[in-house]
C-alpha cells in the first residue's frame, strides 16, 4: 500500500548556500503549499498550469519567511508520480528549517530516507534497479561511476533484464500449456528452439555476472595495499600519491602501527590506497596487531604495491617478495614492485636483474617517494594494472551486490534448465527451473519484492531524495 500522506523535506545538502530546495509530494502538496505561499500575482497555485514556476513569499501567518520560487508538478507527470512542489529559497539553514516547520504545521509530514524515490518506484515511474541507480548516481565519485549509474538510471540494465524475462515468459507459457494437456502427450514448446534460447540467455546472464568485478571497481574503487618492511618509505609514498601529508613520516622504525586509508581519483578511476604497518618481527603488542592487519589488507587488495629499499642487500629484497608471494593470490591479485630511494644509488636498474620470485607480468618501478621522482609513471602503471578498458554509455555493467547475487541464482537455475533439456527430464521439473530463473530476474527490477527488501534499499538513501 502506498502511503497517501503528503511528505516534505529539504533536498539540498546541509549548510549555507545561495539557494536551497524544499520538496513536497502527495495528493495535498499543492493545497498545503497554497496555505503558506503568497504569490506576486493573485492567481491561486491550484489554478496554475503544471510545470510552471511562480514568484512570491512563504509566510507564517503575517510573518514573511522568505522570497521564493515555487515549481508545480502535477500527477502523474512528476518524479514521484504524485502532485509535487519544489520551493527554491535562499540557502541559509535557518530559512530552510523555518519553511519546513510551516509546511509541517499545515499538514505535511517529514519524509523518510529515500521516500521520494520509493514512491516513484511504487507509482511505476521507475523499477527497483533504476531506483538503486539514483543512490549510486548521488554517491558517484568518479567519471566511470557517474557514467555507469546514469546508464542504469536511464533503464539500460532494466531493459536487458526485461528482455530476458519476456523471452523466458513466452516459453514458460507454452510449457505450462503442455502441462494442461499432459494426458494427450502434446508438445507446444519446440525443444530445439528452447535449447537455443536457454544457451543464449545463459551466455547473457554469465556476461552480466562477469561484469560485476569491473562494476565493483567502478563503484567502490580499486584497493591498493602499500606493503613492505619498516622504514622503506610507505607513508612517504602515500603522501606523495595523495599530494598531502596524510601519514606520519619518521626515521623511527614502526611508526605506522595501524592501517591508514585514503582515496584519490586517477584517470576517472577511484583508487583506495592503504598504508600498512611495516612487516618485521617485533615484541611490541600494538605493532604486532598492526602487522596482522597488514597481512589481512594484503589479501583484500586488488593491487599489492610492494615497496623495497634500493640501498638494502638483495637477499633482503628477495625475502620481502617471498613473504608477499606466500600471502597473496598470484592468480587474481596484481603485484607491483616499487624500488624506492633510487636517489641514493647510482644504478638502480641493476637491482631488478637480481630479483627472484616475480612473474613475467609483474612490473618493477623505480621511484623516490621523498623526492617525488617517477610518481607520475607509477600512477600510469596503476591505471594499466586495472585494465578497465573504455566504459561507454551502452555498456551494461553490474555494480550492485544485490543484483549480482540474484544473477548468480538465475544463472544456476538456467543451467539446470539446460541440463534438464539434455537429460529429457519431465516437463514439470523443467517448468519449475524456468520459474526460478524468472523469479530471480524479477527480484532485480522489483517485479518480485518484499517490504523487507524495499526497506533495506531505501533506508540507505539521503532524506529528500
Amino acid at each position: 500500500m502506498i502511503d497517501q500522506s503528503t511528505i516534505c523535506a529539504i533536498s539540498t545538502a546541509p549548510g549555507n548556500g545561495a539557494i536551497a530546495i524544499v520538496r513536497l509530494s502527495g495528493d495535498n502538496a499543492i493545497s498545503i503549499c497554497e496555505k503558506v505561499f503568497h504569490p506576486l500575482k493573485s492567481k491561486k497555485l491550484n489554478e496554475q498550469k503544471a510545470n510552471t514556476v511562480h514568484f512570491g513569499t512563504i509566510n507564517d501567518g503575517e510573518e514573511i519567511i522568505d522570497e521564493v520560487l515555487v515549481s508545480i508538478f502535477k500527477a502523474p507527470h512528476s518524479y514521484t508520480g504524485e502532485n509535487s512542489i519544489e520551493i527554491a529559497c535562499h540557502g541559509a539553514p535557518f530559512i530552510q528549517h523555518r519553511i519546513l516547520q510551516v509546511l509541517l504545521k499545515n499538514g505535511a509530514r517529514t519524509a523518510n530516507p529515500g521516500e521520494y524515490t520509493q514512491r516513484a518506484f511504487l507509482n511505476g515511474k521507475m523499477d527497483l534497479s533504476q531506483a538503486e541507480a539514483v543512490a549510486d548516481l548521488i554517491a558517484s565519485t568518479s567519471a566511470a561511476a557517474h557514467k555507469v549509474a546514469l546508464q542504469q538510471m536511464r533503464g539500460g540494465f532494466s531493459n536487458e533484464i526485461a528482455n530476458l524475462r519476456d523471452r523466458l515468459l513466452n516459453f514458460i507459457s507454452l510449457i505450462e500449456l503442455e502441462l494442461d494437456f499432459g494426458e494427450e502427450d502434446v508438445e507446444f514448446a519446440d525443444r530445439s528452439q528452447l535449447t537455443n534460447l536457454v544457451d543464449e540467455i545463459k551466455g547473457l546472464i554469465q556476461k552480466l555476472v562477469n561484469s560485476f568485478e569491473l562494476g565493483n571497481v567502478i563503484k567502490n574503487g580499486v584497493p591498493v595495499a602499500i606493503v613492505g618492511n619498516t622504514n622503506v618509505g610507505k607513508s612517504t609514498l602515500l603522501n606523495a600519491l595523495l599530494n598531502e601529508d596524510r601519514a606520519i613520516v619518521s626515521d623511527i622504525a614502526g611508526t605506522t602501527r595501524d592501517v591508514i586509508e585514503d582515496t584519490i581519483n586517477l584517470g576517472g578511476i577511484t583508487f583506495r590506497f592503504i598504508d600498512t604497518a611495516g612487516i618485521r618481527t617485533t615484541l611490541d603488542r600494538i605493532e604486532s596487531m598492526g602487522i596482522e592487519r597488514t597481512y589481512s589488507k594484503m589479501k583484500q587488495a586488488q593491487i599489492v604495491m610492494l615497496l623495497v629499499d634500493a640501498d638494502k642487500d638483495i637477499d633482503q629484497l628477495n625475502e620481502s617478495i617471498a613473504a608477499v608471494n606466500k600471502t597473496i593470490d598470484r592468480d587474481s591479485q596484481h603485484l607491483l614492485v616499487c624500488i624506492n630511494k633510487i636517489d641514493l644509488i647510482e644504478n638502480p636498474q641493476e637491482i631488478a636483474k637480481n630479483l627472484i620470485g616475480l612473474k613475467a607480468e609483474d612490473k618493477v618501478m623505480f621511484i623516490s617517494a621523498k623526492q617525488k621522482q617517477n610518481i607520475d609513471a607509477l600512477t600510469n602503471e596503476l591505471l594499466k594494472s586495472v585494465n578497465m578498458g573504455k566504459v561507454n554509455e551502452q555498456d551494461v555493467i553490474v555494480t550492485n551486490i544485490r543484483h549480482f547475487e540474484a544473477l548468480k541464482n538465475a544463472l544456476e537455475s538456467i543451467q539446470r534448465v539446460s541440463q534438464g533439456i539434455v537429460s529429457q527430464i519431465p516437463t514439470d521439473f523443467l517448468a519449475q527451473d524456468i520459474r526460478e530463473c524468472l523469479h530471480f530476474l524479477g527480484e532485480i527490477t522489483g517485479d518480485i519484492s518484499t517490504d523487507e527488501v524495499l526497506g533495506n534499499i531505501f533506508k540507505n538513501f539521503c532524506i529528500g531524495k
